[in-house]
């Protein structure tokens, strides 16, 4: 995939954590396939405070990604890096979080 997409990857602060985390298994999938990304670094304690992840996923959990159009993808961890693992996250661009 390359760097032909923008996206902001939207996770947890704890970015030194490396062991068996869902954010983590997400930018590892992501830096596998070379997709370059912004992280943005969520508040810890969710309730309310993620407020643009609640906003456009209808939820408070994470990982999460935002694409350069606006549109988010957001699913199970272990989900979200097989979709980028097989090179498909292109597919996930423009369509509509499900709540």
């Amino acid at each position: 995939m390359g760097s032909d997409v923008a996206v902001k990857l939207h996770r947890c602060r704890f970015v030194w954590y490396r062991i068996a985390h869902p954010c983590w298994t997400v930018q590892q999938a992501l830096d596998e396939q070379g997709v370059e990304y912004e992280i943005v670094a969520e508040p810890t304690f969710p309730r309310g405070r993620r407020t643009d992840v609640i906003e456009h996923t209808g939820q408070h959990f994470l990982p999460a990604i935002e694409f350069e159009d606006g549109s988010w993808y957001r699913a199970d961890s272990k989900e979200m890096a097989a979709v980028i693992g097989a090179g498909r996250l292109l597919e996930k661009v423009g369509q509509r979080a499900v709540h």
